[in-house]
């Protein structure tokens, strides 16, 4: 027996270092619709972008954390080190995201057959996986 949802799909927090840089990110680099900014309790900003039926909250807490994740992706630390966006055009993407000076750590390459992936990394060191199906 699964969980019962009211949502088919799943929305993610990023808690931001670099608010300015994350949205444009987020916003111009990925592309993504800024769906609502709005005041967090205790303080901060929440930026949320759709992704299909997803959410991604980009947050800038007030005051800002004392910590920080270590950056890096799959193999710098145990933890959440990446999620993925489903895309229909990854070569268009990823250019986009080169062309605004982004960094690609891990560029397109087939998988499986009729599977291809790339990865982006944001301004703050977060990877974001980017999978085409054909």
């Amino acid at each position: 027996m699964g969980i019962e949802v009211q949502k088919n799909s799943i929305d993610i927090g990023i808690i931001a270092k670099d608010i300015d840089a994350m949205m444009t990110f987020y916003g111009e680099s990925l592309g993504l619709d800024l769906e609502a900014t709005i005041p967090m309790p205790g303080g901060g900003t929440m930026n949320r972008f759709k992704v299909g039926d997803s959410i991604v909250k980009v947050i800038a807490l007030d005051p800002a954390p004392a910590a920080e994740a270590e950056p890096g992706g799959i193999r710098a630390a145990s933890g959440y080190r990446y999620w993925t966006i489903h895309v229909p055009d990854l070569e268009g993407i990823v250019g986009k995201v080169e062309a605004a000076g982004g960094k690609v750590v891990v560029p397109i390459r087939t998988i499986r057959e009729g599977v291809a992936i790339a990865f982006v990394e944001d301004p703050d060191g977060n990877w974001v996986e980017l999978l085409e199906n054909s």
